[in-house]
């Protein structure tokens, strides 16, 4: 096949069956659409070409700036798109967890504005987040940016109903499957694709995959993220699944040993969803069944994330005394405390309050006379043993409360004799009225 650009490559990916003697089903074929073979390598490639391609020559006239809340694909897709064309291309996040992928835009002549927002998603309706008042910037007229605007835009949802649904429905010989799986991030591949498949199959039924409330999976919201996503619509699933971070990883491994298929924790998240539900319905089944799920993009970024999580896989030896060590019982066994009686604890013992977020959160707002120790920094300092004097009561704080109440867990594993984590944490906190302070 000939091109004359590497835009037309985009789409068109193969949809290919995982052997029964991997899965295990009896009684459902299942399938995996491959999106990692889009040219830059994910299934972002056709919604940040579909957003961007419409204003893209107005853009260029104007020496505009393509610019996208994303940290990951998306941005990835649009920074080559940009540099395609001769154009900046700026990524605002309020955290880059992936460093290969903020190396990748950096080499790709991207510039990476990191902001202190208070999740991973934008929120329109918290006029204080940073991320929002960012986005009321980028979408003025006059702004100077082309704003792709990957989780409001319904071009993001276009390029999955004219391109990846079709495509399924075409090579499944013009039905479309009777189940469909996919991770949910911004939305748009799952509701694009599921629209579709049920104008062809009324009956197709739709899984929603999230992340678990304490893990953090590449591409994949979580349950509270996710509902602040414009797309989303819990009307569009027939189910919604959380999926942990080991979980995603032990699909990704299925995938890349078993199937030959290079996808990444995503992939693998959607794979390992697929099947625990699949499995639910199979012996249940009297007539045979088709399944789709989607392998979003390629493990090669994801080394650092495999690393972290599983570094025996990398023939390294296990990281110890950090969250991922605890077990279940002992990360039931943290203590954490409402707001109030936090703020009766400070008041009365003046515990040393850390604050787990990211920088330029923790100095956006914070509670007054806490300690900025980002999570993965402190990660470190209690793997070379308790950070600071095992009888001094220590309030662990992070965005929601679940990370600094694994925290609280593992240094209570370690002998801290009065470590808490506070509920809700810093939302909780603002919404109850609390004061924070600002640097």
């Amino acid at each position: 096949m000939k091109y004359d650009s590497i835009l037309d490559v985009i789409g068109e990916t193969p949809l290919v069956r995982v052997a029964p003697d991997v899965h295990g089903l009896r009684n459902i074929d299942l399938y995996a659409k491959l999106e990692m073979l889009n040219p830059f390598g994910s299934v972002k490639d056709r919604p940040a070409w579909n957003m961007a391609r419409e204003g893209l020559s107005q853009a260029v006239e104007r020496g505009d700036s393509i610019v996208e809340l994303s940290s990951g694909n998306t941005a990835k897709a649009l920074a080559v798109i940009a540099a395609m064309h001769g154009l900046p291309f700026k990524s605002v996040t309020n955290r880059m967890k992936v460093p290969e992928i903020k190396d990748l835009l950096l080499l790709l002549g991207a510039e990476i504005e990191e902001l202190p927002g208070q999740t991973e998603c934008l929120d329109p309706t918290d006029t204080e987040d940073p991320l929002t008042r960012m986005y009321r910037m980028l979408t003025e007229e006059g702004s100077g940016y082309l704003h792709t605007d990957q989780y409001f835009n319904p071009r993001n949802l276009d390029a999955h109903r004219g391109g990846t649904a079709p495509e399924i429905v075409k090579d499944l010989g013009g039905r479309g499957p009777d189940i469909f799986i996919a991770c949910v991030g911004t939305a748009g591949s799952s509701t694009g694709v599921a629209g579709v498949l049920r104008e062809h199959n009324p009956a197709v039924s739709v899984v929603g995959l999230v992340a678990h409330k304490s893990d953090f999976i590449p591409g994949i919201r979580n349950i509270d993220e996710v509902n602040e996503v414009g797309l989303f619509d819990p009307a569009n699933y027939d189910t919604i699944e959380s999926v942990t971070a080991q979980e995603a990883i032990d699909g990704m491994l299925t995938l890349n040993r078993r199937c030959g298929m290079l996808g990444g924790p995503t992939g693998g998240a959607a794979y390992f969803g697929a099947v625990r539900h699949l499995k639910e319905i199979d012996e249940t089944l009297t007539e045979r069944r088709t399944a789709v799920f989607i392998v979003c993009d390629r493990v090669e970024s994801y080394m650092s994330y495999v690393r972290q999580r599983r570094p025996e896989l990398l023939r390294q030896p296990p990281r110890a005394d950090s969250v991922d060590t605890l077990t279940d019982a002992e990360a039931a066994a943290a203590v954490s405390v409402d707001v109030a009686a936090a703020r009766e604890w400070i008041e009365r013992d003046r515990p040393l309050v850390v604050d787990l977020r990211g920088s330029f959160a923790y100095s956006a707002l914070h509670i007054a006379d806490s300690v900025n120790i980002v999570d993965e920094i402190f990660d470190e300092l209690v793997r070379g043993g308790l950070p600071f004097g095992s009888s001094r009561p220590v309030l662990l704080v992070c965005p929601v409360g679940e990370k600094s109440a694994r925290y609280a867990a593992l240094l209570a594993k370690l002998g801290h004799r009065d470590a808490r984590s506070l509920r809700g944490g810093v939302v909780a906190w603002r919404d109850a009225g609390a004061p924070l302070v600002r640097d």
